[in-house]
């Protein structure tokens, strides 16, 4: 096993792989949401990933009921709100933890890009 490392800000285009947001991760609320995923390190075995992912502005809605996830927002702005809180706006340099059981809507207004590790029960 050796040392992962990478600069989630200089990582290029074809660096991710890019899809359309979906369950089981996401379900969106304002029509397709292009993202796009990097993960280097993937232990199924220890039900941890940890990469950068990116997405395009949208609003869709996250249950995170058998996992959670940490994350540093690297550039864009978006506003979380769980389910019955008041919003919250993560932007440039912020970071956030989403523990398992947290439900709510994600409302990217910038393309956001993020570092993100999720741990799995």
């Amino acid at each position: 096993m050796t040392t992962i490392s990478f600069t989630a800000a200089n990582l290029a285009a074809d660096d991710y792989r890019q899809s359309l947001l979906s369950p089981p991760d996401a379900t969106p609320i304002s029509g397709d949401i292009v993202v796009r995923g990097f993960a280097p390190f993937i232990q199924p075995e220890q039900k941890i990933v940890a990469g950068s992912w990116e997405s395009e502005p949208g609003i869709s809605r996250w249950e995170f009921l058998s996992r959670g996830e940490f994350i540093h927002v690297i550039a864009g702005r978006m506003t979380v709100q769980e389910d019955g809180q008041e919003p919250l706006e993560l932007t440039t340099g912020m970071s956030a933890v989403f523990p398992m059981g947290w439900t709510g809507i994600w409302t990217v207004h910038e393309t956001l890009r993020k570092v993100f590790v999720i741990f799995k029960e």
